[in-house]
């Protein structure tokens, strides 16, 4: 069982430093919200142990990755399966969240019944996590795939009500 929780407006401000910048020292985070270092230290512990905070990533550029290590093609891809059912949804799910080059996977309504952000290395990377995870499975009835030209906007952050 998950514990209550009460969040107080250091709570949110911590939350939303730290999906700016989860890099930054607990004396910088402290300063900016007018507390003790032990003291926003013991908060963001209590933040990160309710489940609050799931992780702490590095966001790589990937313009500036790809310079360096050859093309990267992100692409958004629509997914309809033939049977609708828990165990067929279970399955694709579990399939795709365990491919790495399938950065989200979503279940949607109405519509697909999937909705994945893919990233591989280029189209020959993209044409084998299709045969993967479409072609393979008998139970994938239809597959619509948006490849990117350019991402105008990308943020992890959750609007928070900071009052």
């Amino acid at each position: 069982m998950t514990e209550q929780i009460t969040l107080d407006a250091t709570d949110l401000q911590l939350l939303n430093l730290l999906q700016t910048d989860a890099a930054q020292s607990n004396q910088a985070l402290a300063e900016q919200v007018h507390v003790s270092p032990p003291t926003c230290l013991r908060r963001v512990k209590r933040l990160q142990d309710a489940g609050l905070i799931e992780r702490q990533v590095a966001i790589l550029q990937p313009d500036r990755l790809a310079a360096l290590q050859g093309h990267g093609l992100a692409c958004i891809v629509e997914v309809s399966l033939d049977r609708q059912g828990a165990e067929q949804l279970d399955a694709f799910e579990a399939r795709a969240v365990a491919d790495d080059a399938v950065q989200q996977c979503w279940r949607v309504s109405p519509g697909p019944d999937f909705v994945l952000v893919v990233h591989t290395r280029d189209m020959p990377g993209y044409l084998a996590l299709s045969q993967r995870l479409f072609t393979g499975d008998a139970n994938v009835r239809n597959v619509k795939a948006f490849f990117a030209t350019r991402r105008a906007k990308f943020d992890t952050k959750v609007p928070l009500a900071l009052g």
